[in-house]
């Protein structure tokens, strides 16, 4: 059963380059980019002259999960007091990372290989994800160095392509000659964790890194694939990788340059953008790239609740607009002999299974449509139109299918959301929750709205859920609602339908959570709104009900240039689930990843890119100079003081659980 009651006094919202939380609460920073994961490194001198990320955290926090460890250094989900923390390293700030906001552009102007090669390595090393050992000793949490489970995964870090991809041509390129080899994970994003003690890191913009140049002798089919995943010319996030010498950087440069794909990087996007398992529990282990999850801007991977005899289900957003949601399905049945069974686990659960894809209808059911070469509807030839562009292509194996993951959805109909992004499972009700952050007048018009998808310039974006026939997550038909509507509190009724008030206005629902009580906690990326103007990013608190607890309402909505009426299906409002603000970021920051300890009484977020929007000349600090701003001047208070990504722990002063 839910809780019946939070307990706290919500936060007005604020601008303030620090925390905010409620009274008798506090946050000690856990965690910040630069942080050495052994001893004896140099001290972080936070000044851009750092180069070794792989032994350090790396930037732009973001998905977390802590796995507790029992006193043999085993996975232990009970244990509150000692375990691995494991989180994502999205991205780079570019105008803290490096010495001058021109270093690179100036290595490159002067042809200085050696300068661009150190500039480069520090950009793919701060790319990733981190695993460290965190314990809690007289009420205050911090991390082990030297434990013998931190390690650092880069771009560089070698990795295994399992699943029906694996090993098939199109993945085989100069460095991966055999296709079964992967080298690095970048733009990690959300994240996901399984039951049997292994962490899921998701490849999102991941298609950004990437220049193609001549690729002439591509087959249409694949030059089709490059253009429906976004990636022509250079990307909005290409880095110049590919200019330093050798094949490590070379494979972000896309051409036909050799006589076959084995002597030239070709393929190189085909083997990224899918969802990543590592064994934080044993650190000598290869990561796995799990394939049979398809390939699309993965924003993480939700485990839904495990039964015996029943298979593993997986659900999984692609975060762009217009885009999908994904489930997949495992052939193999759960078995409790399985918990901590780590990467073995993960081979006879993950690489054999059916993706499938959403489809909402307009009167409140759903249904999965299957993604494999067993759906006739992907028999034949079919043609994407990329602006006026035309390739064709079929599906000639269940891994082109999944390689293809986007298109195979496209012609078996999906239905196009506003940016799905985090999900999570309620552990009581089996409900599914999933934030849709936002949309806009080109992509989301008021002439092409639906039922899920109801407001024009969805700026603000919304929480949709649904729940599986008769509680099955592997069925494939489902009813649905809309949780929540993100708003500012004093819109129009029409648009603000949940009834947010200036204690709970929210936009750009991002990071998603319901911890083991069946509190939610929602977390906001709002960097354009007006919501952003009244309050920096956030988190908020609701005690949400279920599916089906609310109404049928009538959603008007206009663009400018047109107005119409849509029929949706809402639940609850804002005062009926406790919708409350429980903390406001540091200026310029995203509020993500989220994780709890079993007790209930240790919270670990993320806060990412403080200073966002700052000016590089002042390397951001004009904006924030945050952790140095979170009051413990012992660690944070360096000269430079440019502002750093970090994990912050939350804990109520009482030591008791929180929230309730």
């Amino acid at each position: 059963m839910n809780p019946e009651q939070l307990d706290f006094k919500a936060l007005a919202g604020g601008i303030e380059d620090r925390v905010i939380l409620p009274a008798g609460y506090k946050a000690d920073v856990l965690y910040a980019k630069g942080d050495p994961l052994f001893s004896g490194l140099a001290d972080f001198k936070n000044d851009g002259t750092d180069v070794d990320y792989d032994s350090r955290s790396g930037d732009e926090h973001d998905g977390m999960h802590f796995f507790g460890m029992d006193s043999s250094g085993k996975y232990d989900p009970e244990s509150s007091d000692r375990g691995i923390l494991v989180l994502n390293h999205e991205n780079l700030e570019d105008a803290t990372l490096h010495e001058t906001p021109t270093a690179k552009e100036d290595a490159i102007a002067a042809n200085n290989l050696q300068e661009l090669k150190k500039i480069v390595d520090r950009e793919m090393n701060g790319h990733g994800v981190s695993c460290v050992e965190i314990r809690k000793d007289n009420g205050k949490w911090s991390v082990v160095l030297d434990s013998p489970y931190n390690r650092r995964l880069t771009v560089f870090t070698e990795m295994d392509m399992r699943g029906p991809v694996a090993g098939e041509d199109f993945v085989k390129t100069k460095l991966t000659p055999t296709g079964t080899t992967r080298y690095g994970t970048m733009n990690n994003c959300a994240n996901g964790y399984t039951p049997w003690g292994t962490y899921l890191a998701a490849e999102e913009n991941w298609y950004a890194y990437f220049q193609v140049g001549n690729v002439d002798n591509l087959s249409e089919k694949h030059r089709g694939w490059l253009a429906r995943y976004g990636i022509e010319g250079a990307g909005w996030s290409y880095r110049q990788w590919d200019r330093v010498p050798g094949d490590q950087y070379k494979r972000f440069g896309v051409e036909t340059s050799g006589a076959t794909a084995l002597e030239d990087f070709r393929h190189e996007p085909n083997l990224h953008g899918y969802v990543t398992e590592v064994d934080p529990f044993r650190p000598t282990q290869k990561p796995r790239v799990r394939t049979g999850f398809g390939r699309f801007s993965h924003e993480g991977a939700w485990v839904a609740p495990v039964q015996e005899g029943a298979p593993i289900v997986i659900y999984t957003g692609d975060d762009s607009r217009r885009e999908y949601m994904y489930k997949f399905v495992s052939k193999a049945a759960w078995s409790e002999a399985d918990r901590n069974g780590g990467l073995s686990a993960g081979d006879k659960y993950l690489d054999e299974g059916t993706l499938y894809v959403a489809v909402f209808n307009d009167d409140g059911t759903g249904a999965w449509k299957a993604l494999s070469t067993a759906n006739m509807d992907l028999a034949g030839t079919h043609s994407y139109d990329d602006n006026g562009t035309v390739y064709q292509y079929n599906f000639a194996s269940d891994a082109e299918v999944l390689a293809s993951a986007r298109l195979a959805a496209d012609v078996v109909g999906a239905t196009p959301m506003d940016r799905p992004e985090w999900a999570t499972v309620h552990p009581n009700t089996g409900d599914v929750y999933l934030t849709l952050t936002n949309g806009n007048s080109s992509n989301r018009p008021s002439t092409d709205l639906d039922g899920a998808n109801p407001r024009a310039v969805n700026s603000n974006g919304h929480i949709i859920r649904w729940r599986e026939e008769a509680g099955d997550h592997a069925a494939t038909s489902f009813e649905w609602d809309i949780f929540l509507f993100g708003s500012s509190a004093d819109a129009s009724s029409d648009y603000n339908v949940s009834g947010l008030t200036a204690d709970n206005e929210f936009s750009s629902p991002d990071g998603l959570f319901i911890d083991p009580r069946g509190v939610i906690w929602i977390q906001t990326d709002d960097g354009s709104s007006g919501i952003r103007g009244k309050t920096n990013n956030q988190m908020l608190v609701a005690i949400p009900g279920e599916v089906g607890d609310g109404e049928s309402v009538t959603v008007t909505t206009s663009d400018g240039n047109g107005q119409e009426s849509i029929q949706t299906f809402v639940g609850g409002n804002a005062e009926a689930v406790q919708l409350k603000r429980f903390l406001v970021g540091p200026n310029g920051c995203e509020i993500t990843g989220i994780s709890m300890t079993a007790d209930a009484r240790s919270l670990f977020i993320n806060i990412q890119h403080p200073g966002e929007g700052g000016s590089e000349e002042d390397f951001n600090r004009n904006v924030s100079t945050w952790p140095a701003t979170s009051g413990d001047a012992t660690a944070f208070g360096e000269a430079d003081n440019r502002p750093r990504s970090a994990t912050i722990v939350i804990y109520r002063e009482d030591g008791g659980e929180i929230a309730i």
